[in-house]
């Protein structure tokens, strides 16, 4: 008899930090506001039995009708703990409609004891165990490892530095934690605060049950539903129930594979999408063909020009010249409210990319340059180990052998798992941070701008940092006339006149970026 744990160990916790204020009737009142000569507000609709009753009726008719911008007008703010990793690049961060404030594994050090436990069947919870505590001795002993290959970088970079002053010694081991944790299962917990509209959580609770981990995103949801039906027991008054993973879209096309040959399909699809992606991490595969030309004339449409005015080459360097568009050397991104800049919405861009999860979780944080992520079980060989390699890993020897080991030893553990008849989303708890993730991307020149520009700093993470490299490269070629306005922050500085070029102050990287073109990007840390 398979006896199997009732929930996660620990659960997460879900405590509701922020509200506005009143979010039941007032999304009534702006649904009546649309139709009033004057503004309708929350009192006006809760004020006697009469009012309410009208209210409950509007409410319900709206809803049902799918007039659901009455409920993004209320706004949440969570703090989340003992969450997995899995759980926010999976569901938290896989969609546009949140702000989040999350702990970084590249600054703070992670302990053995935080991590999740599935609801293992009872006699695998002694292997999961096990495989967490060596990923979590492997993380510290490769922090160990890596030092001596970072102090030595740092040594090169910064010759007049006292390494042994505190802030430097705490810069190095920082730098040490950011690759070792490449190593670290995505069922390490984190805490963050995690902001959304009442309508993302509506959608949130239809949805919680799909993949990747539906047991942890029904807890965390059901959990934020409960802390708002106490704080307002209206606003989910006619709230649908989610739906059962059997019902969501991607569970019914995975019924109709043949299951005989569906184990085979995934080691079919990495041999297929390794062998376009080359040796690029970031790979285009398609754009619109007359982005420079469309980027023009748009420009001369704001300001009502003809092409004999303003052609097109002048027309490009207006909008993308950071020594004339003073946007780019503002700390606030200001593009998007600029009549002149948002014309960089036309050229568009898509990308398949390999990258590993841990640099796939910052990589989704732009959210303006939204992806199709995999269901992350259907890219798993539980039989073959699949990892990214850090390049600093890469040069420490040492460091290396002890993390393929540590890779060999974990891919022995999952397909014991597996084999053991345990779920596969439960198994994939236990896949490190370095597991690639394959997808594609697509963004516009203003979203994919922003994001460039900030990630081609060399304190980037190094593999969004590289991909960011990548991409300016591939673009550059197709389209020199834009492609020739991309560079780190401290180059757009530089050419807008800005002083000091690195905005980074004592986190400055120890190269001048500002002097070198994207080919000649190159770093170790």
């Amino acid at each position: 008899m398979i006896t199997q744990r009732a929930t996660l160990t620990p659960e997460p916790v879900v405590i509701l930090e922020n509200a506005f204020q009143d979010p039941y009737n007032n999304a009534v009142a702006t649904a009546r506001t649309c139709y009033s000569s004057q503004v309708i507000h929350s009192d006006d609709v809760s004020k006697d039995e009469n009012t309410r009753a009208r209210r409950d009726v509007i409410a319900q008719s709206i809803y049902k009708a799918g007039h659901h911008t009455t409920i993004q007008h209320a706004t949440f703010q969570f703090v989340l703990d003992k969450v997995s990793r899995q759980v926010i690049w999976s569901f938290l961060h896989s969609h546009p409609f949140y702000n989040s404030e999350q702990v970084s594994q590249r600054y703070v050090e992670m302990k053995p004891e935080n991590f999740t436990t599935p609801a293992l069947q009872e006699e695998n919870v002694p292997r999961y165990t096990q495989a967490i505590q060596e990923l979590m001795d492997a993380y510290h002993e490769l922090g160990r490892l890596l030092e001596p290959t970072v102090v030595q970088e740092f040594k090169r970079l910064f010759p007049v530095r006292n390494l042994e002053e505190k802030r430097w010694k705490s810069a190095i081991k920082k730098r040490c934690q950011e690759v070792a944790r490449y190593v670290l299962p995505v069922a390490t917990h984190a805490h963050l605060y995690h902001t959304i509209s009442g309508l993302t959580l509506h959608r949130y609770h239809r949805l919680c049950r799909q993949f990747d981990v539906p047991m942890e995103q029904q807890l965390i949801v059901q959990k934020m539903v409960d802390a708002v039906n106490q704080f307002d027991p209206g606003f989910f008054k006619f709230i649908e129930d989610p739906l059962p993973l059997e019902d969501t879209l991607e569970y019914q096309l995975l019924q109709t594979f043949d299951e005989n040959a569906r184990c085979c399909w995934p080691k079919a699809f990495i041999r297929e999408f390794d062998r376009e992606m080359g040796t690029l991490s970031s790979r285009l595969i398609d754009y619109k063909a007359n982005s420079e030309t469309v980027l023009a004339q748009s420009v001369r449409s704001v300001m009502g020009v003809p092409r004999s005015v303003i052609p097109d080459d002048e027309a490009i360097d207006w909008v993308l010249n950071p020594s004339k568009n003073p946007y780019f050397s503002e700390s606030l991104n200001l593009t998007s409210l600029s009549k002149l800049t948002r014309t960089l919405v036309h050229p568009h861009f898509t990308f398949k990319k390999k990258i590993s999860h841990t640099a796939d979780s910052q990589d989704q944080r732009h959210r303006m340059t939204p992806a199709s992520r995999p269901v992350l079980i259907r890219q798993v060989l539980w039989d073959e180990p699949d990892y990214i390699v850090p390049i600093l890993i890469q040069e420490t020897p040492a460091a290396l052998e002890l993390f393929q080991a540590a890779m060999k030893r974990l891919w022995g553990h999952m397909n014991a798992l597996v084999n053991a008849g345990e779920s596969e989303s439960n198994v994939s708890y236990l896949l490190p941070n370095a597991f690639p993730i394959r997808f594609e991307e697509s963004g516009d020149l203003l979203n994919f701008h922003h994001k460039w520009t900030h990630r081609l700093c060399y304190t980037a993470q190094e593999e969004i940092w590289k991909t960011s490299q990548e991409e300016v490269l591939q673009v550059q070629k197709i389209f020199p006339r834009i492609g020739k306005y991309f560079g780190a922050p401290c180059w757009m500085r530089k050419e807008a006149g800005q002083t000091p070029f690195c905005p980074e102050g004592d986190r400055f990287c120890g190269v001048t970026v500002w002097k070198l073109p994207v080919e000649d990007y190159k770093r170790l840390i």
